[in-house]
C-alpha cells in the first residue's frame, strides 16, 4: 500500500521578474507587474510517497520532514529579497517564478530525503489564485 504524506511550510518573501540583459521595457513588456520588487506570504506544500511503516504507521519520519524543510526552504526564503539574497536566482540566473522556485526547492531537498521517502510533489503557492507544481523529471 503506497501513501502520501504533505507537509506545508510558510514563508514571507519578495522578488521581480528580470532579464537583466533585456532593456526595461522589455522586461515591463513581458514581466507585466511582475517586474517590480513585491512580497509575497508564500506556502510550500512538499508530498512524499511511501509504503508506511508496520510499527509507527508512518512513510516518513516527520521531525525529518520538517527539519528538511525548515532549513532548505523557510530558514532560506523567509524575509529574504529573493532575487538579491538567494545565490541561485541572484544576478539573473533565473528568474524566481513559482515554477522556478518548484524546482530549486526539489533539487534541494530531494537529495536530503532520499532513503527515507520518495518525493513526489513540490507545490509553491504566491497567492490563493496562483501556484506551481513540480513532480520531477
Amino acid at each position: 500500500m503506497v501513501c502520501t504524506v504533505t507537509r506545508v511550510v510558510s514563508f514571507l518573501a519578495s522578488h521581480h521578474y528580470v532579464r537583466p540583459e533585456w532593456p526595461a521595457q522589455r522586461n515591463a513588456e513581458t514581466f507585466g507587474a511582475s517586474a517590480r520588487r513585491h512580497e509575497h506570504a508564500y506556502q510550500c506544500a512538499v508530498t512524499v510517497r511511501g509504503t508506511p511503516d508496520p510499527t509507527t504507521g508512518m512513510i516518513v519520519d516527520l521531525a525529518l520532514l520538517d527539519r528538511v524543510l525548515d532549513e532548505e526552504v523557510v530558514q532560506r526564503f523567509d524575509g529574504r529579497h529573493i532575487n538579491a539574497d538567494i545565490a541561485d536566482f541572484s544576478d539573473g540566473r533565473t528568474v524566481p517564478t513559482g515554477e522556478m522556485l518548484c524546482l530549486d526547492i526539489w533539487r534541494r531537498i530531494a537529495p536530503r530525503l532520499a532513503g527515507a521517502c520518495t518525493l513526489d510533489t513540490v507545490r509553491v503557492q504566491e497567492d490563493p489564485t496562483l501556484y506551481a507544481e513540480y513532480r520531477g523529471a
